[in-house]
């Protein structure tokens, strides 16, 4: 049957895997038969993803610990995967902490998981080769790399500056024929987001999105599989919001 947006015979590497974002796009992309690499620091919950992963006819997927703000792990899932033709870079931290009391180490632990892993990993994959010609990449970001809030200093820049990373990834690789794109999510039902965003505030800001509820990991996972499918084609350097309406107050 003829589906552009199907992953059929891909192999997709997809980092930050153990959880939200990343477990969903993994275990979606599994559906629409991609093999499936999955990276991410806690064995117990990257093992659950795993199981989760649709198996059918050849499909034959792998995992990997490692954590990408080490240069020997990155080093490792360099060595242990082969030619992929798609890379979603999800790995992610938050910490909200106002701009006055940010501290050096609080700026190191959120750009180096943010934005410095993916770009280390992307270069490294791209000077071994392993990105097939006509491959994708795909960076998480967040509508917060467009806006601020009070706490939100670290994570906002974060972003903004992994959307600026992505542009210029778009630009340099372009011809070796591999796009580069990112998906731009507004408030999710991640582990993360219940984690640093109290219910009473998760109250508050639900009115400032006119769909009247928070996205869903799939969700943002089915806009990272169009971005790695062959539908997106003629697709790079974009940033894809995916917020509900949010962005539009």
């Amino acid at each position: 049957m003829y589906n552009p947006f199907s992953l059929e015979g891909k192999t997709i590497l997809v980092t930050g895997a153990s959880s939200g974002i990343g477990q969903a796009t993994a275990i979606e992309s599994s559906r629409l038969g991609a093999n499936v690499i999955i990276t991410g620091r806690n064995e117990v919950r990257l093992n659950h993803t795993f199981s989760c992963l649709e198996r059918s006819g050849d499909q034959n997927h792998s995992m990997v610990i490692a954590d990408l703000t080490e240069n020997s792990d990155l080093e490792v899932l360099e060595d242990r995967i082969g030619i992929i033709d798609g890379l979603v870079n999800n790995a992610g931290v938050n910490r909200i902490k106002p701009a006055m009391f940010v501290r050096n180490e609080d700026l190191d632990y959120i750009f180096k998981n943010n934005a410095f892993a993916g770009v280390n990993l992307t270069r490294l994959l791209v000077k071994k080769k392993k990105i097939s010609k006509g491959g994708a990449i795909v960076f998480t970001s967040s509508v917060s790399a467009f806006y601020n809030a009070p706490g939100r200093l670290l994570y906002s820049g974060s972003k903004a500056a992994l959307t600026s990373f992505m542009r210029s990834f778009a630009i340099e690789l372009a011809d070796k024929h591999i796009r580069v794109n990112a998906v731009h999510p507004g408030m999710v039902e991640t582990n993360m987001t219940a984690e640093h965003i109290s219910e009473d505030e998760l109250n508050r800001n639900l009115s400032e999105y006119p769909l009247k509820r928070y996205g869903k990991p799939e969700e943002i996972a089915w806009a990272i599989i169009y971005l790695l499918s062959d539908a997106a084609s003629w697709v790079t350097g974009s940033s894809l919001v995916i917020d509900g309406g949010f962005m539009l107050k």
